[in-house]
C-alpha cells in the first residue's frame, strides 16, 4: 500500500503454467482444453471470464490451478448485496472514533487482499454484481492499481489475477456485462462433461457403489438437459446426490443397489432420484406436468432396455 502516486502502473508477472497444468490433471476429470487454456492465460498475465451452467468443475478446477501456481485464492460470492465497501474494506468504525483513519484500522475485503497477497481473486456470478462493484473491478483490470479513499494506492502484486464466472443463461437477478469486461479478459466456455467423465466423477466419489447403479443415476441425470418438459435440467452434482442418497437409502430399507434391480430397490433408486434431481430441474413455462412426474419418467426410462419391465433376476434383492 503507498500513500502517494507511484510513478508507474505495475504489471503482472509469469505464472508456472505447466505446474498449473499438473495440478489440474491430479485434481480433475477431463477438462484437458480448458485448464490448458486457463493455465496459458493466468501465466501470460491475463484475466479469466469463465461461462457456463453451473456444476461444470469451473471452481474445481480454478482451485486446482491455484494450488499448482503457488498463489492464495479469494473467493468472493457475485449478489446484488456485493458493495464496493464489501469487496474493497473499510476502516473500523469504532477505531476511527478514537484514532481517526488510519492505516492501521483498515479492514481489508478480498479485492485488496488478493492485491497485496498476489492471489487469484475468483468471483462467482459475476452478472449478480451491481454496476457500481463491477467499475471497481474494471480499474483494477485496466492499471492493476486500486485508489481507497483515505488509505492511498494498492498496487497489483506480480501473480495476481481476476478470474470471474457466470451462467450467461440465467436470467433470473442477472445484469447485463459490459463490453468493457469482456474487452480486458480471456473467455473460457464451459458445457457439460461427456458421459464418461461424468461417470468417472461419481464413481471417484463413490466407488463401493454398483457400478450398474451408478452408471445409471449417470443417465437419468444427463436425460434431464433433454427432457422437452424440462428449461433447465441437472448437473452432474444430482448424479453424486443421486447415488449418495440411494446408497443410504438401500442401507436403511436392507435392499441392494444393482444394474439389474428387484422391485424393492426400484423403489428406493425412484425415491433418490426425486430427492436428487426434482430441487435441481425446472419445468419449461405451461408444463401440463409435475416435476415429480418428469424425475419418475426419467428414472424409470434409464434402466437397461431388459429391465424396464421390472423383472429383475432375483440377485438385487435384499442384502
Amino acid at each position: 500500500m503507498d500513500p502517494g502516486a507511484a510513478p508507474g502502473l505495475p504489471t503482472a508477472g509469469s505464472l508456472p503454467v505447466r505446474s498449473m497444468i499438473d495440478a489440474a490433471r491430479a485434481s480433475v476429470v477431463g477438462r484437458v482444453r480448458e485448464s490448458e487454456v486457463i493455465a496459458a492465460a493466468l501465466a501470460a498475465g491475463r484475466s479469466v471470464l469463465l461461462e457456463g451452467p453451473p456444476g461444470t468443475g469451473k471452481t474445481t478446477l480454478l482451485r486446482a490451478l491455484a494450488e499448482g501456481a503457488g498463489v492464495g485464492l479469494e473467493l468472493v460470492e457475485g449478489n446484488a448485496e456485493l458493495s464496493p465497501a464489501r469487496l474493497v474494506g473499510h476502516h473500523d468504525p469504532s477505531r476511527v472514533l478514537t484514532e481517526d483513519y488510519r492505516p492501521e484500522n483498515f479492514v481489508p475485503g478480498p479485492l485488496v487482499r488478493a492485491l497485496t497477497s498476489g492471489a487469484l481473486l475468483y468471483v462467482e456470478e459475476l452478472n449478480r454484481v451491481p454496476e457500481e462493484t463491477l467499475n471497481v473491478l474494471l480499474g483494477v483490470l485496466s492499471e492493476r492499481r486500486l485508489h481507497v479513499p483515505r488509505l492511498g494506492i494498492v498496487d497489483a502484486a506480480p501473480s495476481f489475477r481476476l478470474v470471474a464466472a457466470m451462467n450467461p443463461s440465467d436470467a433470473v437477478g442477472t445484469g447485463r456485462i459490459t463490453p468493457a469486461l469482456y474487452d480486458r479478459s480471456c473467455r473460457v466456455g464451459f458445457v457439460h462433461q461427456d458421459a464418461d467423465e461424468e461417470t468417472a466423477i461419481v464413481r471417484r466419489d463413490h466407488g463401493v457403489v454398483d457400478a450398474g447403479f451408478l452408471e445409471r443415476a449417470v443417465r437419468a441425470t444427463r436425460a434431464t438437459r433433454a427432457h422437452p418438459d424440462l428449461r433447465l435440467g441437472s448437473s452432474v452434482r444430482g448424479a453424486l446426490d443421486l447415488v449418495a442418497v440411494a446408497a443410504s437409502l438401500a442401507e436403511l430399507r436392507e435392499v441392494g443397489l444393482a444394474g439389474r434391480l428387484a422391485a424393492g430397490a426400484e423403489t428406493t433408486g425412484t425415491d433418490a432420484a426425486l430427492a436428487a434431481l426434482s430441487g435441481r430441474v425446472q419445468l419449461l413455462e405451461g408444463s401440463t406436468r409435475t416435476v415429480e412426474e418428469v424425475v419418475a419418467e426419467l428414472w424409470a426410462a434409464s434402466a437397461p432396455a431388459d429391465e424396464q419391465d421390472g423383472s429383475g433376476d432375483g440377485d438385487a434383492g435384499k442384502a
